[in-house]
């Protein structure tokens, strides 16, 4: 650790460089920099730079190497184990590098490091073109895609990783690299799935795929319609096109015009029925779902980028989230699922989810780093509440569900579903052979383990 006359001159002369902003303990701004999404995480970082381009983040990198610090890296700050802030180190808040600017020629995006899926989505929307991206619009687009990427189009146009084009870089010792499919290739292949181990990604360049239409059906059932909605929606999923997705769910019956008074605020199943196309065809693979008894419905076309801010969660709360990926989805699996729901916490934000795969995801790319890609289903407790005293309830409640769908799981599983579970986690979210390949990797470009604030993988 530096002197403290070092660091003070060092911070000064930070302050001074960086187009952006720099806070420190006591700045006015500072406790409203370093709140992330996670009402759980309270981090005091020594410094927290927000830069506005690449010039900046490359300042702010040499000045955390100078002064020994850890870094942290912060584009939507959504990870759940508020990976995004640490204890008396360096963050470099990627949030004002926003830009998205659209190549509808070329079928084509470059995404600003710090820009979330509302920049993305709204910017595409006007062209009638999308990519995969997460299902909350305030999700940053930079950890989404390198950690791999699932969302509503993952069965269509297959993870956002298999989008991934291009990455603009700044390294550990303040360089910068590109790296594609031409450029720095095992560095591009370590970018789908490794994360933020290798440096920090100020752009990142996506495919586009034409999405002149998006529709949905939702609808909300009593929790005793839960399994055979379930197994409704496996069976169309199971025979349906590719541009079907969505999900099935377990929540608090939200204070929305469209629910009843009365169930507002009680346990509720939900399915999202999402398709890629016109109203017409997702009303006619919906039919078996609507048919089954229920108390509300949203049926119709909808733009994509707002579908995309949907259940979107205010930040502040508390959350807790985990996932099991499932080789199968037999009935007893639909009834234990189910089951869960039962001891759900209610009522607060959170959700029970159901995800299907399959599709392009399974058709995708092998070579990479995201070993879930062949489980059929996800399971992802998602818990979100405000009150303190709910935290054992909550956290207890997902591990829970983990523990009990586990005879089902394949072991793998999608790292950006998750927090800090340890080592064997994000080898599992790797794959055994893709990890010692990665450390490997991580050795040539963080030998010193800088960008450690993260799903880490350790240099070899």
């Amino acid at each position: 650790m530096a002197s403290l006359s070092k660091a003070g001159a060092a911070l000064a002369a930070l302050r001074e460089d960086l187009t952006g902003d720099v806070f420190a303990p006591g700045d006015p701004g500072y406790d409203e920099a370093r709140t992330v999404h996670n009402g759980m995480i309270d981090r005091r970082p020594a410094v927290i730079a927000q830069c506005t381009d690449e010039d900046d983040v490359v300042r702010a990198v040499r000045f955390g190497r100078e002064l020994d610090l850890h870094i942290a890296v912060r584009g939507g700050g959504h990870s759940v184990a508020g990976m995004a802030l640490n204890d008396g180190g360096l963050v470099v808040d990627l949030r004002r590098m926003h830009d998205v600017t659209v190549h509808p020629g070329a079928e084509a995006v470059r995404v600003g490091g710090g820009a979330t899926m509302s920049h993305l989505d709204w910017a595409c929307q006007p062209y009638g073109l999308a990519t995969t991206g997460g299902r909350a619009s305030t999700t940053g687009v930079g950890g989404f895609v390198l950690g791999g990427g699932s969302g509503w189009l993952d069965r269509r146009c297959g993870l956002a990783v298999d989008n991934l084009l291009g990455v603009e870089l700044v390294t550990a010792d303040g360089g910068r690299i590109h790296a594609n499919a031409d450029e720095n290739p095992e560095l591009f292949w370590g970018l789908h799935g490794g994360g933020g181990n290798f440096g920090i990604a100020t752009a990142l360049t996506l495919k586009l795929h034409e999405l002149p239409e998006f529709s949905i059906a939702f609808a909300l059932y009593l929790p005793e319609v839960g399994p055979e909605l379930v197994r409704t929606f496996r069976d169309i999923i199971a025979v349906g096109p590719d541009e079907a997705g969505g999900g099935v769910l377990y929540i608090t019956g939200p204070p929305e015009e469209f629910v009843p008074p009365q169930l507002v605020g009680t346990l509720l199943c939900g399915v999202l029925l999402t398709y890629a196309g016109g109203e017409e065809d997702l009303r006619k693979l919906a039919e078996p779902l609507l048919a089954l008894p229920h108390e509300a419905e949203i049926v119709g076309a909808m733009p994509y980028a707002e579908v995309q801010c949907m259940i979107d969660d205010p930040p502040g709360m508390r959350n807790y989230w985990s996932a099991e990926y499932m080789a199968e989805a037999t009935d007893d699996f639909v009834d234990v699922f189910c089951g869960l729901a039962d001891s759900m916490p209610v009522p607060t934000n959170t959700q029970h989810v159901l995800l299907p795969q399959g599709g392009a995801i399974a058709d995708g790319p092998r070579e990479y780093p995201v070993p879930y890609r062949d489980a059929p289903w996800v399971v992802h407790p998602f818990a979100a509440w405000e009150d303190p005293t709910d935290d054992e309830r909550a956290i207890g409640w997902v591990r829970d569900v983990r523990n009990h769908v586990r005879p089902w799981s394949t072991g793998d599983v999608y790292l950006n579903f998750i927090g800090d579970e340890g080592a064997e986690r994000v080898i599992a979210g790797l794959g055994a052979e893709n990890a010692r390949r990665l450390a490997e990797l991580k050795r040539l470009y963080d030998p010193d383990n800088v960008f450690r604030f993260n799903h880490n993988i350790i240099p070899a």
